[in-house]
C-alpha cells in the first residue's frame, strides 16, 4: 500500500523534508495510528586506515515499506493485509523537534490514549522551543489553511 498526501501518491520525499507525521487507518474496522517517521537514517562506518575520524553519511529509511511500531497495528496488517489500510501523510517536517511536535499535538488532540479507535499504547515525546520550530510551525499552519503545500 502506498503512502498519500492530500490524496495524491508519494513517490519521493521533498527536498528538505526530515521526515513526516502519518495517520494509518484499518478499514475493517476504523482503528488508526498516529506515528511519525524519519526520512533518512545517519549511517557511521569506522575511520579509514590511518585517520581518527569516523565516516558519517545518511541513506534513505524504509519509509517506503514502514507501518509503524505498534505491535497491534502490525499483527494486524499481516493478519488482513496491507491492501484493507490506508497510509496518509499529514505533515511534511523540516526539523526532528517539529517531527516529533507535531507528532504528539496530534496524538494528543485525536486524544489516541483514551479511546479504542487507536492503535497507540503510549505517547513518548521530548521537544524543546525554539525560534526555528515556532517559525516551523507557523508555515505548517499556512500550508493547512490554504497556503502553498
Amino acid at each position: 500500500m502506498e503512502w498519500k498526501y492530500n490524496d495524491i501518491l508519494v513517490d519521493e520525499l521533498p527536498e528538505g523534508c526530515e521526515g513526516f507525521v502519518y495517520l494509518i487507518t484499518n478499514l475493517t474496522n476504523d482503528k488508526k495510528y498516529i506515528g511519525k517517521k524519519l526520512a533518512r537514517f545517519k549511517k557511521t562506518k569506522p575511520p579509514l586506515k590511518g585517520k581518527k575520524n569516523k565516516r558519517r553519511s545518511t541513506i534513505e529509511s524504509d519509509w517506503r515499506d514502514y507501518w509503524g511500531s505498534s505491535d497491534r497495528l502490525n499483527e494486524d496488517v499481516a493478519l488482513l493485509g496491507p491492501l484493507n489500510f490506508t497510509r496518509e501523510i499529514l505533515y511534511y517536517c523540516t526539523s526532528r523537534s517539529e517531527l516529533s511536535y507535531l507528532e504528539a499535538r496530534e496524538q494528543f488532540d485525536r486524544k489516541v490514549l483514551e479511546t479504542d479507535e487507536y492503535y497507540n499504547g503510549i505517547i513518548n515525546v521530548r521537544v524543546g522551543g525554539s525560534k526555528a520550530l515556532i517559525e516551523s510551525l507557523q508555515k505548517q499552519t499556512a500550508h493547512k489553511v490554504g497556503g502553498p503545500v
